[in-house]
């Protein structure tokens, strides 16, 4: 598909979008994670003030989404960070992605925030190269440690 023959829209997540979301982060990104918690996280996230979350649609159906909330530390100023954006592989290389990331950059503009900030494994080289296309830099090099309980 060309980008000029691709329709699509982007619109604020639902609850309803839970199942295609559930979908994106299994087959797209790889996260294993329970149906019904993605649900009861999803309206969590719908409530929130700090959390935006975006789908894109074509033909009523969605093909991909992004996450961001607030982030905001003792020593830097207000930004937003994005924790997940996701498109299905059949409709990458069609502006979604760009556009899901411009509608959170729309967002945080809006808001208050000096940009955005973003963390992606050190094996998805094809989605730095996206990121870097959209005008993100790398910064340090980082370790991502995780304690579960």
């Amino acid at each position: 598909m060309s980008e000029s023959k691709m329709n699509f829209y982007i619109r604020e997540a639902l609850e309803s979008d839970a199942s295609a979301i559930y979908e994106l982060n299994s087959i797209e990104m790889g996260y294993q994670y329970n149906f019904e918690y993605t649900v009861q996280k999803l309206k969590k996230l719908l409530l929130s003030n700090s959390d935006k979350i975006y789908v894109a649609v074509s033909d009523e159906i969605v093909i991909g989404y992004i996450h961001a909330n607030d982030y905001d530390v003792l020593y830097a100023p207000h930004m937003k960070n994005i924790m997940g954006i996701a498109v299905f592989s059949e409709y990458k290389r069609n502006g979604i992605g760009r556009a899901l990331i411009n509608q959170i950059e729309l967002w945080a503009r809006d808001n208050g925030a000096v940009g955005v900030r973003l963390v992606s494994g050190l094996a998805r080289k094809d989605a730095h190269a996206f990121y870097c296309s959209c005008g993100y830099t790398s910064g340090k090099e980082q370790l991502n440690l995780k304690k579960f309980f």
